[in-house]
């Protein structure tokens, strides 16, 4: 435990106000990301995060605001992903009274909350194409108009912005704009997965041992070494908040001082074995249906809620769905 947090102070000290205690990383690949973040947090340039679901996005996203100039602002966050199509852009740009049916009254939008912040656009990927030409428009111009106004109000926001889609690829299949790619991708940052820093998971996972330990009022001072070597060659589909969901679970079913095994859902189909033979690695998407596949058996076929898949996972119930209908599972898949 000591060396764990020798580490992690190691890695406060030395980058500063970006690496947060909810920032834990003492690997060469996040180690990069702190150094990008020096650069980048104390300007007023656009950040684009990108990252596979679950790699810290939002964290990031925090740290960048809490370096900024902006720093005494509440950071404004979007869900992009989250929010009825129909809805965006009330959400985004607000609406005046009975703009629209239900529109009862004036609604203040996220940009304008976030007048003299910081406004991360999580999830911007899922924006659609009418979407994507108005908020180019705002970024331009610096202002907005509310729905079923006709006043432009001006508006002071930096933009931070995240996504696990390749933006590129969307851009050359005409499913995101490119002018609008250009406006975002000023500063790009790249998280990488958990299975390309291992050396970070013992950390990560006494962090998270350390936090559910005190919240659940438990006394479990560690992992056993064949504990630890499962959690390093898990593949980790779904990252730091997979790890992070894991290390409750087991935190409350435990009944000894030490973590003797951890029990991770589907882990024989997404061990990383150093030797295998091309023809016994299954692709990403096999390992990924796979994995939720077993994690629906276990939450008995749940997706949301407390005991949800979603929340084992790690993953908005409304992302679960989505790769559940891509991946062809359904209910008769769980019996």
């Amino acid at each position: 435990m000591e060396e764990s947090e020798s580490l992690q102070y190691d890695t406060l000290e030395r980058y500063g106000s970006f690496a947060q205690p909810s920032i834990i990383g003492n690997g060469t690949a996040m180690r990069r990301v702190f150094q990008l973040l020096d650069r980048v947090a104390d300007s007023e340039t656009t950040v684009l995060i990108l990252g596979e679901t679950g790699t810290g996005k939002e964290l990031i996203a925090k740290a960048i605001h809490c370096g900024s100039s902006r720093r005494e602002e509440t950071m404004i966050r979007v869900n992009c992903a989250a929010i009825p199509v129909n809805l965006v852009e009330s959400v985004l740009f607000g609406h005046e009274k009975g703009s629209f049916t239900g529109a009862t009254e004036r609604r203040i939008g996220k940009f304008e909350l976030a007048h003299k912040s910081t406004l991360f656009l999580d999830e911007i990927g899922e924006l659609s194409l009418e979407l994507q030409v108005k908020l180019l428009r705002v970024l331009q111009e610096k202002e907005i108009e509310r729905v079923g106004g006709s006043n432009t109000i001006a508006v002071d926001v930096r933009i931070v912005s995240a996504t696990n889609r390749d933006l590129a690829r969307e851009v050359e299949e005409g499913r995101f704009r490119r002018d609008l790619f250009y406006r975002l991708n000023v500063f790009p940052v790249s998280l990488p997965p958990l299975r390309h820093r291992r050396d970070d998971i013992p950390l990560l996972a006494d962090h998270f041992l350390k936090r559910f330990c005190q919240k659940s009022n438990r006394q479990i001072s560690g992992f056993s070494q064949r504990a630890l070597a499962d959690m390093m060659n898990y593949h980790w589909p779904g990252n730091v908040r997979e790890l992070e969901h894991l290390i409750e679970r087991q935190v409350v079913m435990s009944t000894g001082h030490i973590l003797k095994e951890i029990d991770i859902p589907g882990s024989a189909q997404l061990m990383m074995v150093d030797g295998a033979e091309p023809t016994a690695v299954k692709t990403i998407s096999e390992n990924e249906r796979d994995h939720i596949f077993a994690v629906l058996k276990l939450c008995n076929g749940k997706i949301s809620g407390k005991n949800g898949a979603a929340k084992l996972l790690g993953v908005p119930a409304t992302t679960l769905n989505s790769k559940i209908k891509r991946l062809g599972l359904s209910k008769k898949h769980l019996l």
